[in-house]
């Protein structure tokens, strides 16, 4: 006989295929075998179609098409015999699926099978319709099904129940169809029945919520009492496992329970008692037993019930956590992880196990308890749990250490109860784990750092110990440089010498050798070498004896491959050899960083300070009001063709700016747009010494590098901009102010002193709210036309004291501003009192365009950041 003919036996198929020892082997001996199969379907062979479709089967198992079989199906299913249509339904479950449109040829054959005497025929067409059934079919024979639900074989009725699951899943509409014959059947004996019946009123409930309510008021005492009936049933060898009598049964019924109880008070109160006794009379020593713990410990946490049945319930799972099987002790902290947004006490009496869960050698359990271990920690417990995790972070594997430590100083910046505590902690995290934090982690620490004024000498202590100790850790290194360039002076001479610390003798020499190890290492990046510069350059004036060696450090670097720092060090060794008159102003100590402002921007929002929603509409009789929707930056945003709008930040590098080094890419081309600031940015920009050349601000309203050789007031092209808060260091000193300009090609001087006997010109309300009024009073300085002083008085309308009040002007290009420090912060109630602020104004083009000015006015009432600001055009005319 030929071994490819159609007699061959599939067994003799299957033996060759195995032979093959390759791949196009294989190939041939399917390709033969599948073109005698087509010869035989051709040739209409009865005798072997039931033999072919069998091989077929088995080589569409090894991948090969076999669509050209699927007419062959049909045919054994038309026929009488049962063994044909057990061929012929095995195929069409395999090689036939529901979108197949040959499918709907066989709802007919299905019709008639499941009307059919034979049970076991019947049998084969449920099997079928169970697995395959498309929406179409499922209409069609849907009154069949729900018919043989009540059949008096069991095996049927189990098959029949399976079916309706396919049914009302692919039709909901049939649902209510379904409802009275699934109850009854929860009232089956034969396990195999009650179970398919359970899950049948299951999805019925998903997908139904008539039948949810119809099961909630017919079936819920029946649930109850054949749950019980089975957690006390004796020995029953039929469906023991593991000394448990059915445990599938115990989990269908337990989820249905919980389905029907959630969110109804009545339906939990009837399940309370079953579901105490399994809870507690369950054995925890098998897997069986866990199992149905689980789903009674899931039950008890999503149904309406007291406190007393859901501690029973964290317990289980706190014994779950000491279990020796990690799958056990991982679906335990699953658990928890939702059982603490019900219960956070009860889970808190096992904290101790669940920090030891962070130390398992399983890196999924390490991971899950971490982010438990998170969820757990409050102001109460935060400094034990912290501890914890520190002393585990020092020993913990590499590739846990990242997870490990971003949660700590996550829990760290949100629960510190003081700001020497946080300090401590991030200095432990950062000397064990500083190459895994990101750069917000020690961007924030220098922000709590420069705040925290008490605590700065306690710091660049600190920091200087174990700078000294390692410097494999770069964050910790940029915090340690950063804190001795601000702060060296309070390093050497020891200030603010706490009770905790221990004394500790450092040289001034021995802080610049510091900064030279920084600079010279080779392990550390870029960023951490110009910070390492930068702190040296301040240095050299608050150490006058180390200046010159600071200086040779500085000049070596004037060589250096790596542009930044030799553009750094260029600039530096010029301020140092040429403009020794402006260096201690440029080196001043950093101003308060904004907390608010940081903790905004690294949240992706505008800080409260600027937000839309505490904005007081304005009313502006010689102006015009415009809603502010955006922070300093547009307050350069002036409706004039002399001033473009000036570009609002998406959230640069922060401390970069604060230090003028410029880490990134080289600019795009003129005709694309750059990354924008926001104005916070511009204010503290103004502070830094410089900024590479490598990008260049696309607006021209924010050029602060240049200045008029025509005008001789030094701060002319800042555009205005101008605050108090962020240049009275600056304006403090006219001499240091007028050094700086010669630096950048610029001459002058400012002048403070205001003469009076100029023309005299009314006051003008040039700003008013339903809260604020402010009053500008104008004089002149006798032959000098173009500069104006004005002299604003803020008065409070409102009943409520206003706190740390902050007025901010901009004007166009072709004007120049300065602004004298407020007499006040604080501006009293009803009209009690005023703050009264000077400014002066240079208008370039006298004569030819008259003043204009965009305000802004931010200040603080019952602890809310209000802000306030609009545009002044009406000024009078000759100014």
């Amino acid at each position: 006989m030929n071994p490819f003919s159609s007699g061959t036996r599939l067994r003799e198929m299957i033996r060759a295929i195995r032979a093959c020892k390759t791949a196009a082997e294989e190939r041939a001996v399917v390709r033969k075998e599948c073109a005698a199969i087509r010869a035989a379907i051709n040739e209409n062979d009865q005798d072997y179609r039931h033999r072919n479709l069998a091989k077929l089967m088995f080589i569409h198992m090894l991948g090969y098409p076999t669509h050209f079989g699927q007419m062959e199906c049909l045919k054994l299913i038309a026929s009488t015999g049962f063994p044909e249509k057990r061929i012929g339904y095995l195929g069409l479950m395999l090689l036939l699926d529901e979108r197949q449109e040959v499918l709907m040829l066989v709802t007919n054959s299905l019709k008639q099978d499941l009307n059919h005497s034979n049970q076991y025929i019947v049998g084969l067409a449920l099997c079928a319709l169970g697995n395959i059934s498309s929406a179409e079919m499922a209409r069609d024979l849907a009154p069949d099904v729900e018919r043989l639900l009540q059949f008096r074989d069991p095996n049927i009725r189990k098959k029949a129940a399976l079916c309706s699951i396919r049914i009302i899943k692919k039709v909901p509409d049939l649902a209510e169809n379904f409802m009275n014959p699934a109850s009854s059947l929860l009232k089956e004996k034969h396990h195999g029945v009650l179970i398919t019946g359970v899950q049948l009123c299951t999805d019925l409930c998903k997908v139904s919520s008539e039948a949810l309510e119809y099961f909630r008021e017919n079936c819920i005492e029946g649930l109850v009492k054949t749950l019980r009936d089975i957690a006390n049933s004796p020995y029953s060898p039929e469906y023991d496992i593991a000394g448990i009598t059915d445990p599938f049964l115990h989990i269908r019924l337990l989820k249905l329970l919980r389905i029907l109880g959630q969110g109804d008070a009545d339906a939990s109160d009837c399940m309370t008692d079953i579901l105490a006794q399994v809870a507690s009379r369950t054995e925890s020593n098998k897997n069986a037993g866990n199992a149905i713990l689980y789903e009674c410990v899931e039950t008890i946490m999503s149904i309406e019930d007291n406190g007393g049945l859901r501690v029973l319930a964290i317990n289980i799972l706190g014994r779950f956590l000491s279990n020796r099987d990690n799958n056990i002790r991982y679906v335990g902290l699953n658990m928890l992880m939702k059982a603490i947004m019900v219960d956070a006490k009860a889970v808190q009496r096992h904290r101790a196990t669940i920090l030891e869960c962070v130390k398992d050698s399983d890196a999924s359990i390490q991971k899950r308890a971490l982010e438990l271990v998170y969820l757990l920690v409050n102001e109460s417990n935060v400094k034990p749990l912290t501890k914890e995790l520190i002393e585990y972070l020092e020993v913990s594997d590499q590739e846990f250490k990242g997870d490990i430590t971003a949660k700590i100083c996550s829990l760290v910046e949100k629960f510190s109860p003081a700001k020497i505590w946080y300090i401590d902690q991030m200095l432990k995290v950062l000397s064990e784990a500083g190459n895994f934090v990101k750069d917000e982690v020690w961007h924030a620490l220098i922000i709590v750092i420069s705040n925290a004024s008490d605590l700065h000498g306690y710091t660049v202590r600190a920091l200087y110990r174990v700078f000294q100790a390692s410097t494999e850790q770069e964050s910790l290194v940029r915090v340690a440089v950063w804190c001795v360039g601000e702060y060296g002076d309070m390093l050497v001479n020891n200030v603010g010498m706490l009770d905790i610390e221990e004394p500790i003798t450092v040289t001034e020499s021995d802080a610049v050798d510091a900064m030279e190890v920084a600079i010279k290492c080779q392990r550390l990046g870029l960023t951490t070498k110009a910070m390492a510069l930068i702190a040296l350059f301040k240095l050299s004036s608050r150490f006058p004896s180390c200046s010159e060696r600071i200086k040779d450090i500085i000049v070596q670097n004037k060589r250096s491959l790596v542009l930044e720092l030799q553009q750094r060090s260029i600039e530096f060794s010029c301020i140092l050899q040429k403009h020794q008159n402006i260096r201690s102003a440029l080196v001043e100590r950093m101003p308060i960083l904004d907390e608010k402002t940081f903790s905004g921007r690294k949240a992706g929002s505008l800080p409260t300070a600027v937000s839309t929603s505490s904005i007081i509409p304005c009313n502006l009789p010689n102006g015009i009001g415009k809603p502010a929707a955006a922070p300093i930056g547009d307050l350069l945003d002036l409706s004039s063709d002399d001033a473009p709008p000036a570009p609002v930040s998406s959230g640069g590098d922060f401390l970069q700016d604060l230090l003028g080094v410029d880490l990134s890419p080289a600019s795009a081309p003129s005709g694309t747009s750059q990354s924008p600031k926001t104005g916070t940015d511009v204010l503290l920009d103004l502070l830094s010494i410089g900024t590479s050349p490598s990008v260049q601000s696309s607006s021209s309203a924010i050029d602060i590098l240049s200045s008029s050789h025509d005008n001789k007031a030094p701060v002319s092209n800042l555009n205005g901009l101008a605050s108090h808060s962020s240049l009275s260091a600056n304006a403090t000193s006219p001499a240091s102010s007028a050094g700086m300009m010669d630096l950048l090609d610029g001459t002058g001087a400012i002048t403070q002193k205001h003469e009076e006997n100029g023309p005299a010109y009314p006051s003008l309300v040039a700003y008013e709210s339903s809260t604020l009024r402010m009053t500008f009073n104008f004089s002149r300085q006798p032959g000098n036309p173009q500069t104006t002083f004005i002299q604003a008085t803020f008065t409070n309308l409102s009943p409520n004291v206003y706190n740390d009040f902050l007025f901010q002007a901009a004007v166009p290009k072709f004007l120049q501003l300065h602004l004298d420090p407020a007499s006040s912060n604080t501006l009293p109630a009803s009209g009690n009192g005023s703050i009264t602020q000077c400014l002066k104004v240079t208008n370039t083009q006298h004569g030819k365009k008259s003043l204009v000015m965009r305000i802004r006015i931010a200040y603080k009432t019952n602890d809310k950041d209000v802000l306030e600001e609009g545009q002044i055009n009406n000024f009078p005319r000759d100014l």
